[in-house]
């Protein structure tokens, strides 16, 4: 169960954010996580406090962190993140018309046991 933190300038549509949120989705559908398992959130930053942006990003620059359980293989994140930058790059209809220099993708691991679903329950420990 990934849980997927989205951050954007603020004032993005919803639209947009559905679109890049459901992009990283179908990215971990595609590599083994089951379709119910959709933890996501978004954080929206003010001018002031949003990323430096070089010559290279505009304000549709995008963070995408992904925190993950320990095991999967540089391989599969690689696919992840193809996949990812391939949604995210499609124009209008099909995905927001990202460039790709306006992505970052950060991958975070945790073991097992540092996951509560709920309830305090520690089930993998």
């Amino acid at each position: 169960m990934p849980l997927v933190t989205l951050t954007v300038r603020e004032g993005k549509s919803s639209e947009f954010k559905s679109m890049v949120l459901n992009a990283v989705h179908g990215a971990l559908i595609a590599s083994g996580v089951p379709e119910k398992d959709r933890f996501q959130r978004v954080l929206e930053l003010s001018a002031d406090d949003y990323p430096d942006l070089t010559a290279r990003r505009t304000e549709d620059f995008v963070l995408i962190e992904v925190l993950l359980s320990v095991g999967r293989s540089v391989k599969v994140k690689k696919k992840i993140l193809a996949d990812i930058l391939g949604s995210l790059s499609k124009g209008p209809g099909k995905g927001p018309g990202l460039n790709p220099e306006n992505v970052m993708v950060c991958f975070k691991e945790t073991s097992w046991e540092n996951w509560s679903f709920g309830g305090g329950r520690i089930i993998h420990a």
